[in-house]
């Protein structure tokens, strides 16, 4: 993992970490890659990260879980077809069960399908056994949303997933080393706060966007 000073930890935007990230993975042999942008944010990220590794792209979509009254508050997270997982200490801290939150997971998982409907607007779902594949984000803060993307992708039986990211919170990316056979990122800046405050351009991504990066 690779380590920088805060200065060099600022990104332009998405494609410059995507382009950072990629001269990380660039050093490692991979055998039929395939590289996975979460949506939305880590789709231009992955987009740099598959033309500069030569590897096929496609989308896994997440959904954060959130708090009741507070949805920003992620308790957990879910795709479009696994199971629900959440943040237990969080669950505790907040008095909530997994059994309350069900609707709200329902609802999440609901959207996952949805989106991921539209990105792939009819195309079949892309092969992932056998294949060395990478997951990529725009950051990592928790990882809850990235721990249940990475479980759905270990059931569809890969060579190796690695989780990569341009910047992570300090201690995230080791908790996401039970998940995945590595996880790469450029920078664990340790006065992280949020993922944005480390890009000078961080606009939302849209499902739009999405369409037309996969579309190249």
């Amino acid at each position: 993992m690779a380590a920088r000073d805060d200065l060099a930890r600022v990104f332009a935007d998405r494609g410059d970490g995507g382009r950072r990230l990629a001269r990380e993975l660039r050093r490692r042999s991979w055998v039929d890659p395939l590289v996975l942008g979460l949506a939305r944010g880590g789709v231009p990220v992955a987009a740099v990260v598959a033309r500069r590794l030569g590897a096929e792209l496609d989308v896994v979509v997440a959904r954060k879980i959130g708090a009741p009254g507070r949805r920003e508050y992620g308790v957990g997270a879910v795709t479009a077809d696994g199971p629900a997982i959440y943040d237990e200490a969080i669950l505790r801290t907040l008095e909530l069960t997994a059994l309350r939150m069900t609707r709200t997971a329902d609802r999440e998982r609901a959207e996952a399908r949805r989106r991921l409907e539209r990105y792939r607007a009819g195309r079949p779902p892309v092969r992932v056994a056998g294949r060395d594949v990478v997951l990529v984000d725009d950051g990592l803060a928790t990882g809850v949303t990235a721990t249940a993307a990475l479980r759905e992708l270990r059931a569809a039986r890969p060579r190796t997933v690695v989780f990569a990211t341009p910047v992570a919170a300090p201690g995230a990316a080791a908790r996401l080393r039970g998940e995945a056979d590595d996880v790469v990122c450029v920078a664990e800046p340790p006065s992280f706060r949020a993922v944005g405050q480390w890009y000078a351009d961080f606009h939302q991504i849209g499902d739009e966007d999405v369409l037309d990066l996969l579309d190249r």
